[in-house]
């Protein structure tokens, strides 16, 4: 049986999860990107090596994101089905099944894509920071 992380650091994981989304989701890049450590990685696509550091992290998303300025989907994370496992250099692993729904101006809302997380999390001084990020995508398998 897994090794299993208190309650409490369970929910304040959620939590954090849950404002790293709705900074995404809100288009507040800068506040997204600061839930990184300053030399933590992020690959969201399989086919781009990932971005390593928040500044090029910020740059990944501005690019990625540009080619939806003109469209009006609205999207929204749901992230659920998380577990948590302590490693033994401290950091946490992270592994969440994540629902990316857009939503367009009168049509009914999509599901898009289906995702696993792969995060490895770092608390230090109680304050929670992504080291690193990678997505798979469902219908890439």
């Amino acid at each position: 049986m897994p090794t299993l992380v208190s309650s409490d650091l369970y929910t304040r994981v959620q939590q954090f999860y849950a404002h790293q989304m709705q900074a995404l989701d809100e288009g507040r890049l800068e506040e997204y990107t600061q839930t990184f450590t300053k030399d933590g990685s992020f690959q969201h696509s399989p086919d781009i090596a990932p971005a390593v550091g928040r500044d090029a992290i910020l740059e990944e998303l501005r690019s990625f994101l540009k080619k939806y300025q003109d469209d009006p989907t609205q999207r929204r994370h749901f992230f659920n089905q998380m577990v948590l496992e302590p490693q033994q250099d401290g950091s946490i692993r992270s592994t969440v099944y994540a629902l990316i729904v857009r939503v367009r101006p009168n049509e009914r809302p999509e599901v898009w894509p289906s995702t696993v997380v792969h995060d490895v999390i770092e608390v230090t001084d109680g304050e929670i920071l992504l080291r690193s990020r990678s997505v798979s995508y469902d219908q890439l398998v």
